[in-house]
């Protein structure tokens, strides 16, 4: 069996103090740690959220990223979306196929 998904990892960057004082202070009022924050803003954007898609399309606009390759991306999602209602499939049986095919292959 894999230890895949298991393994503790860290994710580490810098920060200014205001900004981390601030996300400290918002952290405690909302009765949340960090880890806890992080790692659910982590799943959101993994897992499309669309509240989260919708930021970070707010946030390649204010950073000037390409309007061409916003635009690619909001088609590459649209058909994705689309390609997952063709076949039926929800996130949890997707994950079910790689269970099975890494048992096959004994990876």
């Amino acid at each position: 069996m894999s230890n895949y998904g298991k393994i503790l990892k860290q994710i580490c960057f810098d920060s200014n103090d205001n900004l981390h004082a601030n996300l400290k202070l918002r952290l405690h009022y909302d009765d949340l740690k960090i880890k806890e924050f992080f790692n659910e803003v982590i799943k959101a954007y993994i897992n499309k959220n669309e509240h989260f898609t919708n930021f970070i399309e707010e946030l390649k606009e204010r950073k000037n990223i390409s309007k061409i390759k916003r635009n690619k991306a909001s088609r590459a999602r649209s058909k994705a979306k689309g390609i997952e209602k063709s076949f039926g499939l929800n996130d949890s049986e997707i994950e079910n196929i790689f269970d099975i095919i890494e048992k096959e292959q004994n990876i």
